[in-house]
């Protein structure tokens, strides 16, 4: 009886070759004796497939922020801190990316977001010396890995756009290692770099631009989010990056601004009800939260950091002058013009 679906694919050969086959055997242990395979071992303690066919990326992120084991600052499941698909969520919401991908940007983007030092290149920023250059320095290092965004065509391979990290380098065939996350369909494998190249340089079409290749490297000297992070789940972005985009360039069109207390008179005069919903997550120690009975290093080093750059932003003439437009009876909170707005409505 036939059953349902699809059970992998044959990966074609050439040009790529099978990491488990005698000829990508050979190559792993060529390429470790030459010393390009350094990071490859940490890589692989945190591999994953991705769980879902379009979150090629965001597996990809994962796997080498816990191999770089920069910590997340938050809990996964249980009391453990871990990088997980479903944690990489700031910058789209997870059933777009569950439906359409997430583009390259974007994912340059969450990786430095989530705390590690991020050098991102579009093919038309770099070229293919350059990218051998940054393979080579990331293979022989741990604290650096690669992850290409490709298109599968080049390879023969069945799909369209993937991301996947790049786990070694054979410096004699000069050949790269993809680690494929959707170990569903393809195993991993090597492949010539210059087809690598190629396959990278090439055009998103949901973008309209170039594909490229991001390093991670190591992690921030400190921690990425000192004060707030902002959800991009919660609609109020569409409401604000409407404002911010649409009704604040007619304000200032329509009305007459001549200092910065003017220009933030009307900014906060007409802020969207929903601008006090903006700010979704405060990042920071909570002991009772968190269960535990004291602070380590890091948390107590974050929180240091946190109130000296809020101790400097107080001291700033922007911050008293925001402080006095808020506290002026006459202009209101965010909450009260909400109510007053409700009112209004219920009159009309």
């Amino acid at each position: 009886m036939a059953v349902a679906g699809l059970y992998r694919r044959i990966l074609p050969s050439p040009p790529a070759i099978e990491f488990a086959s005698c000829d990508g055997k050979r190559l792993f242990s060529e390429a470790l004796q030459s010393g390009t395979m350094e990071g490859f071992f940490r890589l692989i303690s945190y591999f994953q497939t991705q769980s879902e066919p379009a979150y090629c990326g965001l597996a990809s992120l994962s796997v080498v922020l816990n191999t770089l084991a920069i910590d997340p600052g938050r809990k996964w499941k249980g009391p453990w801190r871990w990088f997980d698909e479903s944690m990489l969520d700031c910058c789209e919401p997870l059933e777009k990316v569950k439906a359409e991908g997430i583009t390259f940007g974007k994912v340059a983007w969450l990786a430095h977001c989530a705390g590690a030092k991020v050098e991102a290149y579009r093919a038309n920023e770099s070229n293919f010396e350059d990218f051998r250059k940054h393979v080579i320095k990331c293979t022989t290092s741990e604290d650096c890995h690669v992850i290409a965004s490709y298109h599968r065509r080049p390879f023969q391979q069945t799909g369209t756009g993937h991301f996947s990290p790049i786990g070694g380098y054979h410096a004699g065939k000069d050949m790269a290692l993809i680690l494929d996350v959707a170990r569903f369909k393809y195993p991993p494998h090597w492949v010539p770099l210059s087809l690598l190249w190629d396959a990278i340089n090439t055009v998103d079409d949901a973008t309209g631009l170039l594909r490229g290749y991001i390093m991670l490297i190591s992690r921030l000297p400190m921690a990425p989010s000192l004060l707030y992070t902002l959800s991009c789940r919660d609609d109020n972005w569409v409401k604000v990056a409407k404002y911010l985009r649409e009704d604040v360039p007619k304000l200032l069109r329509s009305e007459t601004v001549n200092s910065v207390q003017a220009l933030f008179s009307l900014l906060f005069r007409t802020l969207p009800a929903s601008a006090a919903d903006f700010i979704k997550w405060v990042v920071e120690v909570r002991r009772q939260e968190e269960g535990v009975s004291s602070l380590s290093p890091e948390e107590r080093e974050r929180l240091n950091l946190k109130d000296e750059v809020l101790c400097q932003v107080r001291g700033t003439r922007l911050f008293k002058l925001v402080k006095e437009l808020l506290s002026d009876p006459a202009f209101g909170s965010l909450e009260e013009r909400r109510r007053r707005r409700k009112k209004k409505k219920k009159k009309l």
